[in-house]
């Protein structure tokens, strides 16, 4: 990877602070921000490449005007989408975003036909999936954002009770990217020591709740949703694809037989390398992990069929 070009797809909150995340690292060579309001995407590609006069790399960030723009990109990370209304059933919501994300995908396939893809729109698993089928590329290439945002909220709980290693919790969440994901505290550590060993039965409760509400407890306060840490999340993985850091990252993950699943997107622990998903790493599961995990792909499979069923593949 010699130009290190990243396009964002989607220039809204979450879009423009991976952008803004990226620039500061100084890994890309050039970003560009891509929206259906063109204005929105040339101002903010101004505002963060003035920024980038006090970043560690001089990084090119301009709007891509045209889909022919995106050409040739290296990542490209797909953040559109619209939120759930309070009208809106579950298939509304689903039938938009993955008509919006389908859009968006082939013109990916058509002028960044080399890219890796990383998906941030919501139902993030189940639009992970989409991408799979329009692009019908390795599933390799093709990733899905989730874990990455869990495992920092699950670390942010756990220095709520304990106190210290702000930047040493190595927290790991699996599941779908919703109601369904689960923290595995047995395998989450601070400093290299267990959080068992650390926190007692009831504090490791809380953290699992307040992980899986996360999400929640922030659109409670801003009335939107969270856009710095998934901003943030995005650069780290964005980082490990084109470092080549082969870096293990909880990610959703196309199964073609791993954990006894094929054909479905589920956050899996993953190994993030140039060529995108380079491991998918299978855990040893208890039986309660084993039901949780169980429940959580049927959700999605539940979201695939929804689209199935309507028709969506076949058009």
């Amino acid at each position: 990877m010699t130009g290190r070009k990243v396009a964002i797809i989607g220039a809204g909150a979450v879009g423009a602070s991976a952008a803004y995340a990226l620039a500061l690292s100084g890994i890309c060579h050039e970003i560009l921000l891509y929206d259906i309001f063109p204005e929105i995407a040339i101002g903010k590609a101004i505002d963060i490449a003035q920024a980038t006069n006090y970043a560690p790399r001089g990084t090119v960030v301009r709007a891509a005007i045209k889909p022919e723009d995106i050409k040739n990109c290296d990542v490209v990370v797909i953040t559109a989408g619209v939120p759930r209304k309070a009208e809106m059933t579950r298939a509304d919501l689903l039938n938009i975003n993955a008509g919006i994300v389908k859009e968006v995908t082939e013109h990916i396939k058509k002028y960044s036909p080399n890219a890796i893809i990383l998906c941030v729109s919501n139902p993030l698993d189940v639009m992970t999936y989409v991408v799979h089928q329009v692009t019908g590329w390795e599933r390799n290439r093709i990733i899905g954002m989730g874990g990455a945002l869990d495992s920092s909220r699950m670390s942010y709980q756990i220095y709520q009770k304990t106190g210290f290693g702000a930047a040493q919790t190595r927290a790991m969440v699996i599941g779908d990217h919703g109601e369904h994901m689960i923290p595995c505290p047995e395998i989450t550590n601070v400093g290299g020591v267990p959080l068992s060993q650390i926190v007692s039965k009831e504090d490791m409760d809380e953290i699992i709740s307040k992980t899986k509400n996360g999400g929640a407890e922030i659109v409670k306060h801003l009335k939107t949703s969270a856009f710095y840490a998934p901003g943030r999340s995005i650069s780290m993985m964005v980082e490990a694809i084109l470092g080549d850091e082969g870096k293990v990252v909880p990610s959703s993950a196309i199964l073609d037989g791993e954990y006894d699943y094929t054909d479905v997107a589920v956050g899996v622990p993953c190994v993030i390398g140039a060529n995108g998903v380079e491991k998918v790493i299978e855990l040893e599961f208890d039986e309660n992990t084993k039901t949780k995990f169980a429940k959580s792909v049927e959700s999605i499979k539940e979201n695939i069929a929804i689209l199935r069923d309507g028709g969506f593949f076949d058009k």
